[in-house]
């Protein structure tokens, strides 16, 4: 016999039991309703009323913005089948919208989808900078320049190069070993290689291959494989916990900085005869470019230092250095006449520096100031002291000076221009010049970087970095392939003319090209001469240093971009576009 318990009830259910049923109950009623609904032809036209709340159903938030809720976009037929999903990169190009939604928004709808969201952070970070610039370089909506068949002659260095096409990228990925050693051959004998004006087949085109290895090609010193040595103006935050060996080592310092002499004088020289058509000196500070002569329309030897301090300036004439402030010279040409209604809003300001700075010393106050110090002259005659102490005004116009000099600190109009036998000058003030290397910091006892398209003494021999990926994004109602390449590295303005070239060969006179600039380079591309033909002589002295024909020939000329650079390059049917 068992024994009963008292109030208990066998019907008993807990409660989520009880919810569960009533949940489940609901949703059998509303199944019956929809189906007698579509029965008949009246309901059809007509919209399904709300279903109505029970206990442990959920209300909708009457605040949401149904607009902004994430949805995916329809897949056209014939291209993919229901079960089929979009890859990653293909979706982001599709919904051609990442930048505008927030992350936790975007990882939401995705994973209604069945993707989680550590799957999709590790594809973004690989994918939604390039689908970003891959957008930028199509939908750009900005006025180019006029097509032409070359474009002009760029001297900033670019740390990244993005190129997108409708045509493949496979013949730049999984080089053959033979394939890639032969590019280093060419390019350390200065093979020539002059591809067709189209390849029908690219990925098959070996030659097209050695020669976009051979392109890749520079020469950096020093080398420390563990640290980053481009670009050095503001690259701190990069090298903080990276130790190397010059940080406490001054005996070790030394050693490096006299190696580092020796490079350089062998860069000179072979700039000097000719045989290397320029060179970049990077340090912590500022950037130099070492130009041969014949090169942007001077016929003798030219480096351009940016940006400068008046300090180093100063320092430069006192060691003799003879040097212009290419910028000033403009100003000063154009204020001379009629006021342009072209001008800039900096060269504006750059007018009235002057006037700024009397008004905040107070020089032109005419409040009897003058009478006052004539007073104070004639007193110091009488004294018979006037020869030993100098005269107010003489103090005051020197401060105005000085004070204007340095509003040009770390500025791009603060780029100097040496010339001709100068530079073999500068050569021996910067192998002595004490800021050239930082003494505290994460660079701290670390020479310059020097950088060259051509070998020399103590140089390491470098590649750019070279991928290939391939995406598809919608275009009106149906899908087309995009296919991208990224170079990055140190891109200097010979490799960037050639790689257009090859460009232009397998890609059938058809690309586009986003520029990332290291902008303190930028300001190389200003004119330093208003010759608008060179000697024949200059040009071809040029010919033994190891650059293309074409390219060279694009360099000599005199630059027109001023302190801007090429952001944007594109080729259509064989004409270059161009975006600054």
């Amino acid at each position: 016999m068992c024994s009963v318990v008292p109030d208990y009830s066998p019907g008993f259910k807990k409660p989520p039991e009880i919810l569960r049923l009533k949940r489940k109950k609901f949703r059998r009623s509303e199944t019956v309703a929809l189906s007698g609904e579509f029965s008949s032809a009246a309901t059809l036209k007509d919209s399904p009323a709300p279903p109505r709340l029970c206990p442990g159903s959920r209300r909708r938030n009457p605040f949401t913005n149904l607009g902004n809720t994430p949805r995916l976009l329809p897949e056209p037929s014939g291209v993919q089948s229901s079960t089929q999903k979009l890859t990653d990169v293909e979706w982001l190009v599709a919904r051609n919208d990442v930048s505008s939604r927030p992350e936790e928004e975007f990882l939401k709808s995705r994973n209604n989808d069945g993707f989680t969201c550590k799957e999709e952070l590790s594809k973004i970070a690989t994918a939604e900078t390039l689908i970003k610039d891959s957008c930028l370089a199509i939908s750009n909506t900005d006025v180019l320049s006029s097509p032409s068949f070359e474009f002009p002659a760029d001297w900033s260095i670019k740390t990244r190069l993005l190129v997108t096409s409708s045509q493949s990228f496979a013949w730049a990925d999984h080089l053959k070993a033979q394939e890639e050693s032969q590019g280093y051959i060419q390019h350390c004998r200065a093979t020539l290689i002059n591809l067709p004006q189209s390849i029908q087949e690219p990925k098959l085109s070996t030659e097209l291959r050695c020669a976009f290895q051979q392109n890749l090609v520079y020469w950096l010193h020093p080398f420390f494989p563990w640290l980053p040595l481009f670009p050095r103006i503001g690259a701190d935050r990069k090298m903080v916990g990276k130790s190397h060996p010059c940080a406490f080592n001054e005996e070790l310092q030394q050693m490096f900085m006299s190696d580092w002499s020796l490079s350089f004088t062998s860069l000179y020289n072979l700039l000097r005869a000719k045989l290397c058509p320029y060179f970049y000196i990077c340090t912590y500070q500022f950037t130099v470019l070492f130009r041969a002569a014949g090169l942007a329309g001077s016929d003798a030897i030219t480096a351009l230092i940016s940006p400068t301090t008046r300090g180093l300036r100063e320092a430069m004439k006192n060691e003799g250095i003879e040097f212009d402030l290419p910028f000033q010279g403009i100003r000063q040409k154009k204020f001379s006449a009629a006021a342009s209604p072209l001008e800039t809003e900096d060269e504006k300001d750059t007018e009235i520096m002057g006037n700024e700075i009397e008004e905040e010393l107070g020089v032109n106050g005419g409040d009897g100031s003058d009478d006052d110090d004539d007073d104070g002259i004639l007193w110091l005659v009488e004294m018979g002291v006037e020869d030993k102490i100098k005269k107010p005004d003489t103090i005051f116009s020197k401060f105005c000076k000085e004070k204007t000099e340095m509003k040009l600190d770390h500025r791009p109009e603060s780029v100097v221009l040496v010339k001709g036998t100068n530079t073999f000058t500068l050569l021996n003030f910067l192998m002595n010049c004490k800021s050239l290397v930082a003494s505290a910091g994460p660079q701290a006892g670390i020479p310059p970087t020097l950088l060259s398209p051509v070998a020399f003494r103590g140089a390491t021999m470098q590649t750019l970095k070279a991928r290939s990926i391939n995406v598809r994004t919608q275009a009106h109602s149906r899908y087309r392939d995009l296919f991208s390449l990224e170079i990055v590295g140190p891109i200097m303005p010979h490799c960037l003319h050639s790689l257009s070239m090859l460009l232009k060969s397998a890609q059938r006179g058809t690309f586009s090209a986003v520029c990332y600039t290291h902008e303190p380079t930028a300001v190389f591309n200003i004119g330093i001469s208003d010759k608008q033909h060179m000697k024949e002589s200059c040009i071809n002295g040029l010919s033994n240093c190891g650059l293309h024909p074409n390219t060279l020939n694009q360099l000599t000329l005199n630059s027109t971009l001023g302190k801007s650079s090429i952001r944007l390059l594109e080729m259509s049917d064989y004409l270059y576009t161009w975006k600054t």
